[in-house]
């Protein structure tokens, strides 16, 4: 019953012209891609506002939280180090693997992706941007060092013989485990490799700015490129919104494919509410 709810829903899209404006629009070459957690929810990877409710009652820790608090970063390292165990075995869906067919076929112009979970680059994407960083690397706060999360995951599981053995605890949109505070206390946190310094995820929190260079690369392109598509984002957050903005003040086509409305809704050339692997799949069957 759910297969055939999605394909009325294509259907019905075509008919009303929206997947046909997506097709012209991809087929026309030079679209950038700007994807959200949407996108990945068909991974196994929650989101914060779409469809999967639990997710929306998550709150995240923020950058102030985390670097005023070595208590605090003893909670979310635990929690993260049990969540990493599922972000990390994450694989690809149907939705990623149509976005780097569409990058092989030289029809993308880049991604934007405000994702986290690194899906875009396993699928076999290139050029993609990570606007709020990643997982898959940790960065010290004093030495400014990088270094990838397996890592510090193993460090973690050395310090931490057993940890979370058997747990069932959900899994928040950023990666950590919800596990109550008191659960956490044992937890023994490892510092920076060289300088003993305390780690952060490579990504940008709640109460952080995204880097100005990186900012401004998107903004570029966004000028370079020939349309905008956004894939599975509902563009609550100004840092994906932004881009939007820029893109309809061009102007040039915004699609936006996405589960429910979205802040952008107003500024798109056409509007797909589809989930996003059978959309995406239809899209590059439809491109041959």
């Amino acid at each position: 019953m759910r297969h055939h709810g999605v394909v009325t829903q294509l259907a019905e899209a075509r008919t009303t012209g929206s997947f046909g404006i997506l097709l012209d629009v991809v087929a026309a070459g030079n679209a950038l891609v700007l994807s959200g957690a949407g996108l990945s929810t068909e991974s196994g990877i929650p989101d914060y506002r779409g469809p999967t409710g639990l997710a929306r009652r998550a709150t995240p820790m923020t950058y102030q939280t985390f670097t005023g608090s070595a208590a605090a970063r003893r909670r979310y390292w635990a929690r993260s180090h049990l969540g990493w165990q599922h972000i990390g075995q994450a694989a690809p869906n149907r939705g990623h693997q149509a976005v780097a067919e569409l990058g092989r076929r030289g029809l993308l112009a880049g991604i934007i992706t405000q994702n986290v979970d690194g899906l875009h680059q396993a699928a076999g994407a290139c050029d993609v941007t990570e606007l709020h960083g990643s997982l898959h690397r940790v960065i010290c706060l004093s030495c400014g060092q990088r270094t990838a999360r397996t890592d510090l995951h193993r460090r973690l599981a050395a310090a931490n013989p057993g940890w979370g053995a058997g747990s069932t605890a959900l899994i928040n949109p950023d990666g950590d485990a919800v596990l109550a505070d008191d659960a956490t206390e044992s937890f023994q946190v490892a510092g920076c490799a060289s300088c003993h310094g305390a780690l952060k995820p490579d990504v940008v929190f709640f109460g952080e700015n995204v880097p100005r260079p990186r900012v401004e690369a998107c903004y570029a392109m966004v000028e370079r490129a020939s349309s905008l598509i956004v894939l599975g984002s509902s563009l609550t957050v100004m840092s994906g919104f932004r881009y939007v903005r820029h893109a309809a003040k061009r102007p040039v086509p915004v699609v936006i494919v996405n589960q429910g409305a979205t802040r952008g809704d107003a500024y798109a050339t056409a509007t797909l509410d589809a989930p996003l692997g059978p959309a995406l799949t239809a899209l590059v069957q439809e491109l041959r």
